[in-house]
Formats: structure tokens, sequence, C-alpha cells
């Protein structure tokens, strides 16, 4: 029992080393990175002021979901292999995720726009008066989604080239 406890405890602690090798999920993090830095930055040409919530918010310019997961199964795709099950899931997930972003998450935010004006309109006696205003930046434009698609694949491909040449060496 001792020993299974040990191997198990080696075993853990070895295959956590491995996280910091995870090519998908190395690339899918810097995508995720890049987008949300790049909102932050296109905020800031727009607006000529920084705004930090940029960083963390949803929604704008471009989809960092669309570029996490596309990223994510371009380089499960250059691994595993393009035709394999596990590129299927991943490719299948990443449509879902994008679809939802252009879809249900964008109207959403557009609903929650007209409660809120509904919600600025009532008298200030009215007890939902004083609510806090919803979230209206939830979701994406197809343009936001198909520009974090597209930083998502490029960022799998340079992952992926560096990937090569670095065991080449």
């Amino acid at each position: 029992m001792a020993g299974d406890a040990a191997g198990s405890s080696i075993h853990n602690t070895v295959s956590s080393s491995f996280i910091f090798t995870n090519y998908p999920l190395i690339v899918a993090v810097v995508a995720f990175v890049i987008a949300q830095s790049s909102k932050l930055f296109i905020y800031w040409y727009k607006e000529r002021r920084w705004d930090f919530k940029e960083l963390v918010g949803s929604g704008g310019m471009p989809s960092s979901h669309s570029a996490t997961v596309t990223a994510l199964a371009m380089a499960i795709g250059f691994q595993e292999g393009f035709g394999g099950s596990l590129f299927a899931t991943a490719l299948v997930v990443a449509c879902i995720v994008m679809y939802d972003a252009t879809g249900v998450r964008l109207h959403a935010g557009r609903q929650a726009e007209v409660l809120n004006q509904i919600l600025y309109g009532l008298p200030a006696e009215h007890p939902l008066a004083e609510s806090r205003p919803l979230r209206e930046l939830l979701g994406h434009t197809p343009p936001q989604v198909i520009a974090g698609g597209v930083l998502g694949i490029v960022t799998a491909i340079v992952g992926h080239l560096i990937k090569m040449s670095t065991s080449r060496s």
C-alpha cells in the first residue's frame, strides 16, 4: 500500500509537470491572452484612454472564446491528426462556442440593452429604479468571431512551427 501511494505521488508530480509542455493547452492559453490583450489596445486606440477591464471582459474585438477554441482544435489536429476523433470533438466544440457567441450571447446582450433602457426610464419611486444595470456586452458580431478564429488558427500554426523547430534541435 505504501509503495502504491509513493508511486502514485511520483506519477502525479511527473504528470503535472507535463502540463507545461502540453502544446494544445499552451497554444489555447496564448491565443486567449493575445485576444484579451488586443482588446485593451483596441479600446485605447478608439477611446484614447486605458480601461483595464477590457482584459477580463467578454465581448468585443476579437472574440477570445473563438481564438481559444480554434487554437485548441488546430493544435489537436496538428498533434493528433486531423482525421481523428479527438480533432473532430474539438472542432465540434469550437463550432458550438462560436455559434453561441454570435447567437445566444449576442442576443442576450441586445436584450440587456433594451431592459436597461426600460430601467432608466422608470420613475425614481419605482422599486426597480435603483437596480444595477445588466451587462450588455456579452456576445460577438460575426466579424469579431471570425477575427478570433483567424487569431486562433495563426497562433496554432506559429506554435506548431516553434514546436517543430525545437524538436529538431
